[in-house]
């Protein structure tokens, strides 16, 4: 779960992008893990969630998102968790 103090607010315009997403009408297995998956499976999943987020017309907002409220679960913006702690480290 994000730190709530990081979120945008509750005004709408803080989340009209989502209306846009390309996983909208997905479903969050694709883009989040069930506990203890690992190899191979996690591989999959994350690539499969990563082809719905390539053709996204909001990606970056979504990894703007993702980043600026520290989601730390979850592929957001074509980006997985591990993935975003590394873009954390190396921009600080």
């Amino acid at each position: 779960m994000p730190d709530v103090s990081l979120l945008p607010g509750t005004a709408l315009h803080h989340w009209d992008w989502q209306a846009d997403a390309a996983c909208r009408n997905v479903g969050p297995a694709r883009f989040f893990h069930p506990a203890g998956e690992r190899g191979e499976e996690r591989e999959d999943r994350d690539a499969a969630a990563k082809r719905v987020c390539a053709h996204c017309p909001v990606r970056r907002d979504c990894l703007e998102h993702a980043l600026r409220a520290q989601e730390v679960f979850g592929v957001w913006g074509g980006l997985t968790e591990d993935e975003r702690r590394d873009m954390r480290r190396t921009s600080s």
